[in-house]
């Protein structure tokens, strides 16, 4: 029976074999994915194993696989992204973890992902909720820290940039050049960086917004907390490198929490559904009646922009989209509402005389045909080619063959 492969140099105990949930998480981190991703196959692993009564995940193969995912789809009512994520961890189970050939996994198919339109804010929308988080930023209690009073500032900063919401919470002090009034966002999906705009309007807000913070990482340096993360191995090869406020975070938690990988207590980045919970609570407070979410501040980033007359591949490059086709999706909200083609009941709507007429035209009457005039800047000689083919219009029907006849 195949065991779970752990990747090579992994630290095994004699006396306490891994498990195999230990092993998902070592091949995860192995090849250098994210959190999120390690978090999800675990999870969808972990479902799998108890849909089955605990039975080892060596010990079943295809029926069982396609149950799962029959219940997934027929039971749960999972949307195909959902079902797709399933299957990925479950192929990334069976052929990374326990090294086992699955050659019947393509047999079983992958639900067709459905396209769908963004939800976007109009520019009044989001003043108001970004209004709303900036009220709730100003009654603020003093011992929340510089976490819970920074939602207003978060949010103009995703909407100001369009960054993504994790971007956002992962951005360091050194990441922001004032005097360039740009932004590097670092590590962002796909494992790429790329520079975007610091708003001018959000200068001096998030100027004040450091120096709270700046107050805050004193305090840990006087009480002797912990560094905060280092990216991959530099805290290793820089041991003080997380001590210093270059390295801190822009939006830090208000308290030290436990590292999610087991590395000790330390000081992490606000957390995402800190600000998830106050976005969904300001949508409400503002009387927008949108399923919006701190994504949709992207959205409407990137709309607003394309409405604004910028090109797309500018758009493209802000969002740090890989393909121009994701950021097409825009172009399809532009023709929606104002923009949109005009509809034909608008147009019956401004034919409609105000006094209509007693008289009406006798049923099959038809509307005189309109006389279009020839334009004037087309010279005469343009039409000479066109004499005999419209010859017939006044004579009588010549031979297809006398058209191609070039005149002289």
């Amino acid at each position: 029976m195949p065991t779970p492969l752990l990747p090579p140099g992994t630290p095994v105990d004699p006396l306490r074999p891994p498990s195999l949930l230990d092993a998902v998480r070592a091949q995860v981190r192995y090849r250098h994915y994210s959190l999120r991703t390690e978090e999800v196959y675990v999870g969808w692993v972990r479902s799998f194993v108890r849909f089955h009564d605990l039975r080892h995940p060596r010990d079943l193969a295809q029926p069982e696989i396609e149950a799962f995912l029959g219940w997934l789809a027929a039971d749960r009512n999972v949307s195909p992204s959902t079902h797709r994520q399933a299957m990925s961890a479950l192929l990334f189970l069976y052929q990374k973890v326990l090294n086992t050939p699955v050659p019947w996994m393509e047999d079983i198919g992958r639900p067709q992902a459905t396209r769908r339109l963004p939800v976007v804010l109009s520019p009044d929308e989001v003043a108001r909720v970004l209004a709303v988080l900036d009220e709730t930023q100003r009654n603020a209690p003093v011992h929340s820290g510089a976490a819970h009073a920074a939602h207003g500032i978060f949010g103009r900063l995703l909407y100001g940039t369009g960054m993504r919401l994790m971007e956002g919470l992962r951005l360091r002090v050194k990441d922001i050049d004032f005097e360039q009034r740009a932004i590097i966002v670092r590590d962002g999906k796909g494992a790429h960086d790329r520079l975007v705009m610091l708003p001018a309007a959000l200068e001096q807000p998030l100027r004040a917004h450091l120096a709270v913070a700046h107050t805050l990482w004193q305090a840990d340096r006087a009480a002797g907390a912990g560094a905060v993360q280092m990216p991959h191995a530099l805290e290793r090869k820089y041991p003080r490198a997380g001590l210093s406020w270059s390295w801190f975070w822009v939006f830090p938690a208000a308290l030290p929490s436990q590292d999610p990988r087991g590395d000790g207590k330390r000081r992490h980045h606000l957390h995402d559904q800190n600000f998830q919970r106050a976005f969904r609570r300001a949508v409400e407070q503002a009387g927008v009646n949108k399923p919006a979410s701190p994504h949709t501040l992207r959205h409407s980033f990137a709309t607003h922009l394309l409405q604004s007359g910028y090109d797309i591949r500018t758009v493209q490059e802000l969002l740090g989209h890989a393909d121009v086709s994701t950021t097409m999706i825009y172009t399809h909200v532009l023709r929606l509402g104002g923009g949109a083609v005009r509809s034909p009941l608008d147009n019956l709507a401004a034919a409609a005389p105000s006094n209509p007429s007693p008289h009406r035209a006798p049923p099959g009457a038809r509307e005189p045909e309109a006389v279009y005039a020839w334009p004037s800047s087309v010279p005469p000689s343009f039409l000479t080619p066109c004499l005999t083919c419209l010859a017939p219009l006044f004579q009588a029907a010549r031979p297809p063959s006398a058209c191609l006849a070039t005149p002289s």
